[in-house]
């Protein structure tokens, strides 16, 4: 099923209008949409998880979890929205004395508009038709237009259909939401003159293509896509001495959670040579279970994935799990030499139950490397969680992402902000916000002084 031009079109017009609505609403009206949102998402999740477990195969337990996520982070946008210093509210005032005169400055963050959303197939909750790039973009003040996945494309109207509803009935404006479907459909979108930025979370080469069009318009907007990545971990020969069979046990179960479609799996693990480490990682491999992929796609260029890897003279195997219902589990050695030489090939990301272990002799020059490949940089743990919460990040360098910011935590909504500076405006023309009987309430700077209410 393709979403027709026409019906794009009035999709598009519809959000436009209600644009300016969002953008002028208050934070207790917006933050009563977004919750609003998120109590219909959770009272209809017995349903939603039904559905989602016939065309994902995730599982019920998953699915449960990963609906609470997402109206867990619907009601972390209300309470940033209520909290209000996501406007970056920031007052100069007049000095005539000044060299040069400096005028009265009056700025903040507002919403850019439309933003086209495309649904990720590995989250088909979190990252889907009300995930977080909807939640964040709503939360911004815009209304919202989503790019159905072709993996889950039932839940996906059923959960448009539940949107609409919840907002229109909380008494948001005709045009706040709606769902389109096919990739000629996402395309047209992300090249609408109405629309304002794109979120984006799948594939680099999927993601590449819309970058590009994004870019390509007469008028480029914003991209904020969230791409391939293999996650990078770095054992140290001390990890691996004091609790090496312990830290195997932990990748292994990492690497396999889901069947390993998880965004951030380790799917390159740093190990000292000769620690012994690549020998527990294979031992605890051997019995790891695999599972279905979430779609043909995914299941068919699994093993042409391994191959591609497999076919450097670097890659060796060192152990395979049970296949299970789906995926068998492998596990992929090769060495740092070979990967600073070949990484367009050693450290493409294979979607999937595997894990390519690369032995290395220099510590330090490997540590080193982190703070420059990375967005979030975590110790003595397995990288597979990504929490909800104010200084979460997700996402770092191409090809990562397209941008260096975040799609999870609070500051995922300042992807959707533009900032609008009034200058020498007459009080009663100044948004709410910068009004001063407003600044009371709303956390500001103030001369370069940061206010608290």
């Amino acid at each position: 099923m393709t979403t027709t031009p026409d019906r794009i079109d009035e999709l598009a017009a519809a959000a436009s209008a209600a644009a300016p609505i969002w953008r002028d609403s208050d934070a207790a009206t917006r933050a009563t949409w977004l919750r609003a949102l998120a109590d219909a998402l959770d009272g209809a999740a017995d349903e939603l998880v039904a559905i989602a477990d016939r065309e994902t195969r995730l599982g019920e337990a998953r699915l449960r979890g990963e609906v609470a996520r997402t109206t867990g982070q619907l009601g972390l946008f209300a309470d940033v929205v209520t909290e209000g210093s996501f406007r970056e509210i920031t007052i100069d005032e007049a000095d005539a004395a000044a060299t040069p005169p400096q005028p009265e400055l009056r700025r903040l963050l507002v919403g850019v508009g439309p933003v086209a959303v495309f649904s990720a197939s590995n989250f088909p909750f979190a990252f889907s038709v009300c995930g977080g790039d909807t939640a964040s973009a709503l939360a911004a003040g815009n209304p919202v237009i989503v790019k159905a996945h072709s993996g889950h494309p039932e839940l996906s109207r059923r959960t448009a259909e539940i949107a609409v509803a919840a907002l229109d009935g909380a008494g948001a404006p005709e045009g706040s939401f709606a769902l389109v479907e096919g990739r000629e459909a996402g395309n047209a979108l992300v090249q609408h003159p109405l629309v304002r930025a794109a979120g984006f979370t799948g594939s680099v080469s999927g993601g590449r293509a819309l970058f590009d069009l994004a870019s390509g318009r007469p008028d480029p907007i914003p991209f904020y896509g969230e791409l391939g990545s293999v996650n990078p971990v770095v054992v140290t020969p001390a990890a691996a001495e004091a609790r090496g069979d312990e830290l195997a046990r932990g990748l292994v179960t990492s690497f396999t959670l889901g069947a390993g479609q998880f965004c951030t799996k380790p799917g390159v693990v740093f190990v000292p040579r000769g620690s012994g480490f690549v020998e527990s990682v294979a031992a605890a491999a051997h019995g790891a279970t695999g599972g279905p992929l979430l779609t043909d796609r995914i299941t068919e260029a699994f093993p042409a994935g391994i191959a591609a890897l497999e076919a450097d003279a670097s890659v060796r195997v060192a152990a395979e799990g049970v296949p299970g219902d789906g995926a068998r589990p492998v596990v992929l050695v090769s060495d740092a030499s070979a990967v600073a030489a070949r990484p367009e090939v050693l450290l493409e990301e294979c979607f999937g139950p595997v894990t390519l272990l690369v032995e290395y002799a220099d510590e330090s020059a490997t540590l080193a490397l982190l703070q420059e490949r990375a967005g979030r940089v975590l110790f003595a743990g397995w990288p597979t969680g990504v929490a909800v919460t104010w200084s979460q990040h997700h996402g770092g360098p191409w090809p990562a992402t397209t941008s260096l910011h975040t799609s999870v935590g609070a500051t995922a909504i300042r992807r959707f902000l533009r900032p609008l500076v009034f200058q020498d405006a007459p009080a009663a023309l100044l948004p709410r916000e910068l009004r001063d009987e407003s600044l009371e309430r709303t956390p500001h700077r103030r001369n370069g002084v940061l206010v608290l209410p």
